[in-house]
This record gives structure tokens, C-alpha cells and sequence, in this order.
């Protein structure tokens, strides 16, 4: 099969061929229609995020949407032909607290694609039957496959700050990720406040049902801190500490902060401060296998909508460059098809 195969942190994907993969007991192989590019797959092809073992061949990609080619053995309720959508997790222990209490995607030794066993940037990937996803027939895969994890990140996220119709929500960041928030998010009755530097990806926040839009400049900060109508959550999508001081800032009493994005570098946290607001923080990561179902659900009932520019394999490492340079407008889909 084709993949595009990392061969050094930071270095071009190699667009070669390597040996198609095998379904073991309780796996199924996936032949790939799609596979999304997310900023996660930036902080790994960086070497920021390093697995404690890499697969091999070390192949990226966690938003793969195909169907099923080979069912192993023990597997039940997946036939050939079926849909099927591979996910960040490839797998987890099942058995610690988080897994236990169906929150497996705080699982301390799960296992991802594209991090600890070979992802989706290639024509075919192995997924455990148990995590792969199940999706409806005729659904579209270009559309379908940034669903898979920025779609149910956004989603969880959504779940996290615990958000009710008629609230307020502030949305930092409004890539990918921040852009299914807004509709999730206005879908549910909620008043979302979109935050980003870029205006045309405000403008797209607002045709999504953003009620407001910022735009993250100098003045954002004493802005925000002089409005009257504050927030009940906020969710920061947006890989750096810049938005820390904003989010503080919009947040009012009792209010929830939740953090999606990857970053690493500290923010300062006053205890006091949080001693006299009460306010909660916390971090959410992807998503829930239940919390999949659900997105998946209301993806196919009325599409969630993205800019997505559709590239081929050998464009992998043009979309991570752009990525991490903060120019990409949407999500990059790849298409086996081209």
C-alpha cells in the first residue's frame, strides 16, 4: 500500500510503499476513502509528543474514514463493507477507573493511531474493533473524516464546560476544532462569543452561529475585561498561552474554563483568585466512545460544516507545514481517491 511514512521528527513525509497490514483477533482493517490532518499530527511529526516506542512503519493520522476490508478473528457485529471511522484511540486498558467509568479517553495507557500504532496516512490501517467507529452508509468521508477527532473534541469539550441553552460561551480559536464548537455549541441554544486573530475565520464562526466575535488584538484583553455580560465557559482551542489572560478576563463568577488545546508552556493561576470567584478549570481530551456516537449522530442528521481544502498523500507534508504555521483556513482532508 501507499503511506506517507515519518522518518525523522520535523523531516517530509516519505511517500513510499509498505507492506499492507493484517487484521489480528479482534481487529478489523480499514481500507481508507479519507483521512483528516490535525494539529495534534503537527506536535508529532515536530517530536513534540513522542510515543515511548514508535511504530513501524511510524505512519501519522488519527481521522480515517473507509470500510471494512478484513474482519479478524473474535471480532462480532462488523461485517465487509462496513462503514467505519479510526479514531486518535486505537485502544485502552478497559480496566483503570477513567475506562471503567466510561471516560476511557483519560485512559493513562491507551494507545493511539498515528502516535503508538501506524495511522491513517496511508490506503489501509488495522483498528480495534472495540474503538473503531461505526457509521451510517452513503456518509460522506471527505466531510466525515476531521468529525473523527476534531468533530467529538469539540464535542467533549462541549460536554466538559457542562454548557446549557441560554448561557454564554467563549470560543478561542476558531480553526478547525473552534469552528464545530460554535455549531455544536449554537445548536444547543448557547450564546457563543468567537475569539480569533483571523478575521476570515471569525467570519466563518458567524455564518456557523457565533452571536459575537472578537478579534484576539491588543486591546482584546481590557475589552473583554470591560464587558458587562461575562461568559459561563470558556474553551481554548488555540496552541498557546496567549489566550490565558482573555480567558480570565471574560470568565464570570462560578464560571467553567476548559482547555482543548496542546500546550505545553505554564500559564500563572492565582489560588486567591480562585478562592473568590470559584470559578473551575479543567482540561478535556477527544472524546468518548458514547460521546462519538452522539457527534457522529448529529453529523449525519445535519452535516457539521468545515472549509476543507481535499489534498493527495504526496501534500501530507505541505498541510503539516502550513499548520504549523498558523496559515491553514480549514481542515486538510486527504483523499485516497486521487
Amino acid at each position: 500500500m501507499r503511506a506517507a511514512v515519518l522518518a525523522g521528527y520535523g523531516q517530509p513525509l516519505e511517500v513510499k510503499a509498505v507492506a499492507t497490514p493484517v487484521a489480528g483477533p479482534g481487529q478489523l482493517l480499514v481500507r481508507l476513502a479519507a483521512c483528516g490532518i490535525c494539529h495534534s499530527d503537527v506536535h508529532i511529526w515536530k517530536g513534540e509528543v513522542q510515543p515511548p516506542h514508535a511504530p513501524s512503519p511510524f505512519i501519522l493520522g488519527h481521522e480515517g474514514v473507509g470500510t471494512v476490508e478484513a474482519v479478524g478473528d473474535g471480532v462480532e457485529g462488523w461485517d465487509l463493507g462496513d462503514m467505519a471511522g479510526v479514531p486518535w484511540l486505537h485502544d485502552t486498558c478497559m480496566h483503570c477507573d477513567e475506562c471503567l467509568d466510561g471516560q476511557e479517553s483519560f485512559c493513562q495507557h491507551q494507545r493511539a493511531h498515528g502516535l503508538n500504532v501506524p495511522g491513517g496516512f496511508a490506503e489501509y490501517v488495522v483498528a480495534d474493533a472495540h474503538f473503531a467507529v461505526r457509521l451510517p452508509d452513503g456518509i460522506d468521508p471527505v466531510t466525515t473524516a476531521p468529525v473523527m477527532c476534531a468533530g467529538v473534541t469539540a464535542y467533549g469539550a462541549i460536554r466538559r464546560a457542562d454548557l446549557k441553552a441560554g448561557e454564554r460561551l467563549a470560543v478561542f480559536g476558531c480553526g478547525g476544532l473552534g469552528l464545530y464548537a460554535v455549531q455544536i455549541a449554537a445548536r444547543m441554544g448557547v450564546e457563543v462569543v468567537a475569539i480569533d486573530r483571523d478575521p476570515a475565520k471569525l467570519d466563518h464562526a458567524r455564518r456557523y452561529g457565533a452571536r459575537e466575535a472578537e478579534r484576539a488584538d491588543a486591546g482584546l484583553v481590557e475589552r473583554l475585561a470591560g464587558h458587562s455580560d461575562k461568559v459561563h465557559a470558556a474553551i481554548n482551542f488555540a496552541p498557546t498561552t496567549a489566550t490565558w489572560d482573555a480567558m480570565i478576563a471574560c470568565i464570570r463568577p462560578r464560571g467553567r474554563i476548559v482547555a482543548a488545546a496542546l500546550v505545553a508552556e505554564p500559564v500563572p493561576l492565582s489560588q486567591e483568585w480562585l478562592t473568590g470567584t470559584g470559578v473551575t478549570i479543567t482540561g478535556t481530551s477527544v472524546g468518548t466512545r458514547k460521546e462519538m456516537a452522539e457527534v457522529v449522530a448529529l453529523h449525519a442528521s445535519r452535516p457539521l460544516l468545515n472549509p476543507i481544502e481535499v489534498i493527495g498523500l504526496e501534500r501530507a507534508s505541505e498541510a503539516l507545514e502550513q499548520l504549523e504555521g498558523g496559515h491553514a483556513q480549514g481542515r486538510y482532508v486527504i483523499s485516497f481517491s486521487r
